[in-house]
């Protein structure tokens, strides 16, 4: 999978939520589930909850900025179960 996006992982042994961004999940989840990524390596095993794409990796990268500054589980829980963005949901509003 080379196309950016951002996707929410959750651990299995503790259940808590991480974001992050790349142009290479596949590659980044073997980086997470090895221990290479610092911020992951006493949380694993990892599984992917959600990958929603991006146009760019900047725009990937921004994303994951906006998402994490939430810092809600209920807001990361509707991304997971609706696979957009909160500020999307405008959009996807009939009118």
């Amino acid at each position: 999978m080379n196309n950016p996006g951002v996707y929410i992982i959750q651990s299995e042994k503790n259940g808590r939520y991480y974001v992050g961004s790349t142009g290479n999940f596949e590659q980044r989840l073997e980086f997470h589930n090895k221990g290479l990524v610092k911020a992951t390596a006493n949380i694993r095993p990892l599984l992917l909850k959600v990958f929603v794409t991006c146009d760019s990796i900047t725009e990937a990268k921004q994303a994951e900025y906006r998402l994490k500054k939430y810092k809600r589980r209920d807001i990361l829980e509707k991304v997971i179960k609706d696979g957009i963005f909160p500020w999307n949901y405008l959009d996807t509003m009939p009118v």
